[in-house]
């Protein structure tokens, strides 16, 4: 029956009361350095040891996952650069999204739902960060379509969220991601580089 009340009340038109976001640091039981910078756009890259957890920073249902390294050297596509990577719809309705992993449980697919902490998959070093420090590329975004890369991979600086998730303290992107969205539209053109 406790299950079944969110159902109930939803459907009985009364919403259930939300609980404001709780939010975990993507990389557990591992020490971790990253830089408030990054190249080119607004992500943040999460140095640790090869086979670190990546877990849910929050809440949500997983988006995409891939589980194929397609990356070349030669052709560089921005869409393979992320080698073996994860992607979650947080319940504040924010993508999270990790990559360069060296694996990924078979459990994670695409419409599983996950609390924060769970596992997601295993640092690594695939796609453009071959020959690299394993590290997790972390990106905040708002949903787009799977072939939008260039929002997948990152549209705000994340490290002002990591750095109060470490701590323990709740920092909700929500509002950063609304504004960069209604600046660069939906879906903003693909870089030139």
């Amino acid at each position: 029956m406790k299950r079944l009340l969110p159902l109930i009340l939803l459907f009985a038109g009364v919403a259930p009361a939300q609980a404001a976001p709780i939010f975990v640091f993507p990389v557990a039981d591992c020490a971790v350095n990253y830089a408030h910078a990054h190249h080119d756009y607004a992500a943040t890259d999460i140095l640790a040891k090869a086979g670190c957890k990546f877990v849910a920073p929050i809440d949500g249902i997983v988006d995409e996952v891939n589980r194929t390294d397609k990356w070349s050297g030669k052709t560089n596509l921005g869409i393979d650069r992320g080698g073996l990577y994860v992607s979650i719809i947080g319940s504040d309705g924010v993508r999270y999204y990790g990559s360069h992993l060296r694996s990924i449980p078979a459990s994670i697919e695409p419409g599983v739902v996950v609390v924060a902490g769970r596992l997601l998959g295993a640092i690594g070093a695939t796609g453009s960060a071959r020959g690299t420090s394993p590290h997790l590329h972390f990106g905040i975004s708002w949903p787009t379509p799977a072939d939008t890369w260039w929002v997948r991979r990152g549209e705000v600086l994340p490290w002002k969220y990591l750095d109060a998730w470490k701590k323990g303290k709740d920092l909700s992107p929500v509002k950063e991601v609304e504004a960069r969205k209604l600046k660069v539209g939906e879906i903003p053109p693909v870089p030139k580089k």
